[in-house]
């Protein structure tokens, strides 16, 4: 998620941290190193074929199906497994580009990937990414759709399980569920089990973490 790629940055000295982190826990933990190695070992996607379900933190563009999905995961994925990892966090900031082209090379392209996979809430019917506007369905300008009701989504046909959202709330509707219920706001944190069809969510209450606004 972008909170994970953000502590991999601040760790590695390539970003600096942010008012309200909350990452000391971490970067003083004895096994600080071992932490930070498996999590930047994590896939960007998961895919259960068997079950029909895609895992990623925050959204896709309409214009990758999910073949493509993984293909691109695994060029983000690379690179934070190996020694260039460093050099992806300097370059990793940023909302340009804000749409797809496969001809985008580089960190721009890797940048892009990374955006949407981790920030992503809003595109227009063309698949271009809206990474400022951050509220609920229904509130957003024209022409800003969230990102699993795109027109001619090729990922459609799999079941997308996401978090990242929480004025979403949980979504379990448009061949997508969302699982952000606001924990760090004071909200509720929510499990679904994905191993049994039409099984009601478990939340729990959690205290507030950070302002609202934050």
């Amino acid at each position: 998620g972008n909170h994970d790629l953000h502590l991999l940055a601040v760790a590695s000295g390539g970003a600096a941290a942010k008012k309200r982190d909350t990452l000391d826990a971490i970067l003083t933990a004895p096994d600080r190193g071992a932490l930070l190695d498996w999590l930047r070992r994590r896939p960007l996607v998961h895919v259960d074929a068997a079950r029909g379900l895609a895992l990623v933190h925050a959204g896709l563009v309409p214009q990758w199906d999910l073949n493509q999905v993984q293909a691109l995961a695994r060029e983000v994925e690379a690179v934070l497994a190996g020694p260039r990892h460093t050099a992806l966090y300097a370059h990793m900031y940023g909302d340009a580009p804000d749409r797809w082209d496969g001809a985008l090379d580089g960190y721009g392209r890797l940048r892009f990937i990374v955006n949407v996979c981790t920030r992503l809430r809003y595109c227009d019917p063309d698949g271009r990414i809206n990474l400022a506007y951050k509220g609920a369905p229904g509130s957003q300008p024209a022409p800003w759709l969230p990102w699993f009701r795109a027109p001619n989504r090729r990922s459609h046909g799999v079941r997308v399980v996401f978090g990242h959202w929480s004025t979403l709330g949980f979504h379990d509707a448009d061949g997508v569920l969302g699982l952000d219920t606001g924990c760090i706001w004071g909200g509720e944190l929510t499990a679904v089990r994905l191993d049994r069809d039409a099984v009601a969510p478990i939340s729990v209450p959690c205290p507030r973490l950070q302002p609202i606004g934050a």
